[in-house]
């Protein structure tokens, strides 16, 4: 299987309360109101957008992953409010090896209500039927609880801390390793 096969068109989905789509210019306010907050942007690689600029830069970005069949996340759209509300989707693909990493970002208005384990457990059980992928893993900055327990909630296995291991903001920092395999999520066993 190769990426363009799965990621040509990134294929529309859904979850009890969210839409999973390309994100696109339209949702630049909705993007830049939550990437523009600090507590948003505290654990990831990324400052928190200073303009709007920033994030039409960053939205371009990603149409172009999209328009080349790459590996790029899903806009996660609140059905209820029909606005953009996080990111959720791959930053890494091998499929020689069958195996991915997990990403996300959530308005912090949506925090706390189980919208990201929500959409993380649908786009975990896409990886495993849609991909064909044996192992899915995530990461995040230790002090990163919240994501943490998104991992844990799942499904997903704490398999340790990997020590100074990513330059984040300047700083040399330790990442917390999560993983779940085909057959611990309910997908047909090997």
């Amino acid at each position: 299987m190769q990426i363009k096969d799965v990621f040509g068109k990134l294929p529309l989905l859904e979850t009890e309360r969210t839409k999973l789509r390309p994100v696109t210019l339209q949702d630049v306010e909705d993007m830049y109101r939550y990437c523009s907050d600090e507590a948003v942007a505290e654990y990831t690689s990324w400052y928190p957008h200073g303009t709007l600029d920033d994030t039409l830069g960053f939205i371009r970005h990603l149409e172009r992953k999209y328009d080349s069949g790459e590996v790029a996340p899903w806009g996660v759209v609140d059905k209820e409010e029909d606005r953009l509300i996080g990111t959720c989707g791959f930053v890494h693909w091998d499929p020689v090896h069958r195996r991915a990493e997990l990403g996300y970002a959530l308005s912090r208005r949506y925090w706390g209500k189980g919208y990201m384990t929500e959409v993380a457990a649908a786009i975990i059980q896409f990886g495993f039927t849609e991909m064909d992928l044996i192992r899915l893993e995530a990461r995040c900055l230790v002090p990163n609880i919240g994501s943490a327990r998104v991992m844990e909630k799942t499904g997903m296995t704490y398999e340790g801390t990997l020590r100074k291991v990513v330059l984040n903001k300047g700083v040399h920092c330790d990442l917390k390793v999560y993983s779940i395999v085909k057959g611990e999520d309910g997908s047909k066993r090997l």
